[in-house]
């Protein structure tokens, strides 16, 4: 299983002191090269386009990451599609697949967040329909280094190349997603890999959902092993349980009472996010033996993942903190983790 960091690069630390918007971007490139330090596999930049995020533009974080680092694969999480140009998101991350030597993905979908189509110029009333004609030309574009396509919201293609050209055959892409069936067939019968976010409620609720992506994408002749499954989660780690419960919990409660209000869902409370550090429950936050433990668990309840990425910075902790926990992931999280993989493969193999 690849472990990863995702971050949407919060624009705010909390409230013990103030930290610039060019010291918060160089803080994130420093958290990626140390995500790369202790042995972590991924580290992924979201979109955003509002202030309290400094997201708007991740192929260009990552490209300054990619010139300090040699291994961490580098992605967005997620490039919000359907408000994208295809062609110009193909060129930013196949550059970024040049600058890194091999090491760039995507993860693209519609997004949570609305903003990013009034700013572009695109009707909400388009939602589903943009997002469905993009991903089609992106994937085109991923194929064919000479494209000939037409669509409804975008001028058609008559053969032009799209260039660069990436290192890698065939440029990554992986299908977000949230908790619409429609989106795990479509991930399904495309044969593309996919990322879950459950940010949450149960892990294992998405069992039937993931079943349904799977079944979706046998029926549409793709191998088994092409259907990777990964989840993307929110999580901390710290020493000890209540510490890493007590130092997340305030910026989270923060973080979701602005979407709370943005959305008309319940008030977050103490209670509330006490519930979801069970053994089911979606968040990610404890001691490193804890959140080993609690992944191991969802990956079985969803019938295997292939890659978990924690989303940390959500709860606005200082640089310090989530430095410390990126060193505790790596160092205490990962290994046990990779040990269990390890454990199960050689099991299937002698079985086998």
């Amino acid at each position: 299983m690849q472990i990863g960091i995702d971050s949407f690069a919060a624009a705010y630390d909390d409230a013990t002191r103030a930290v610039s918007p060019a010291d918060r971007m160089n803080e994130l490139v420093d958290q990626i090269v140390h995500a790369e330090d202790v042995g972590l596999d991924v580290f992924g930049i979201g979109e955003h386009h509002r202030k309290e995020y400094l997201d708007s533009a991740p192929a260009m974080i990552l490209a300054a990451a990619a010139a300090r680092t040699r291994t961490i694969r580098l992605t967005s999480a997620v490039a919000v599609l359907s408000a994208a140009d295809p062609v110009r998101l193909f060129q930013s991350f196949a550059t970024l697949d040049l600058l890194s030597r091999g090491r760039a993905e995507m993860v693209v979908g519609r997004g949570s967040s609305i903003e990013a189509f009034p700013l572009f110029g695109y009707s909400l009333a388009d939602y589903d329909a943009l997002f469905a004609e993009k991903l089609e030309l992106l994937l085109r574009i991923r194929e064919e280094e000479h494209v000939t396509w037409s669509g409804r919201f975008r001028p058609a293609l008559t053969g032009q190349g799209v260039y660069p050209r990436p290192v890698q055959d065939q440029l990554p892409i992986w299908l977000g997603v949230g908790g619409t069936p429609e989106s795990f067939v479509r991930a399904g019968t495309l044969g593309l890999p996919l990322m879950v976010a459950i940010i949450g409620g149960e892990t294992r609720r998405f069992r039937p959902l993931i079943d349904l992506y799977r079944a979706a994408g046998e029926a549409a002749g793709h191998a088994a092993e092409k259907l990777t499954v990964g989840v993307h989660s929110l999580g901390y780690v710290a020493p000890t349980s209540r510490q890493a419960a007590d130092e997340f919990y305030p910026g989270f409660a923060k973080a979701m009472g602005s979407v709370a209000r943005e959305r008309g869902w319940p008030a977050m409370t103490r209670a509330r996010f006490d519930a979801q550090l069970g053994d089911h429950g979606a968040l990610l936050v404890g001691s490193a033996d804890e959140v080993a433990e609690k992944v191991l668990r969802h990956s079985e309840s969803l019938g295997g993942i292939s890659r978990i990425t924690f989303q940390m910075n959500a709860s606005s902790l200082p640089h310090a903190k989530l430095m410390d926990a990126i060193e505790l992931l790596g160092s205490k999280v990962a290994p046990v983790i990779r040990e269990s993989a390890g454990r199960g493969a050689l099991q299937a193999a002698t079985i086998g």
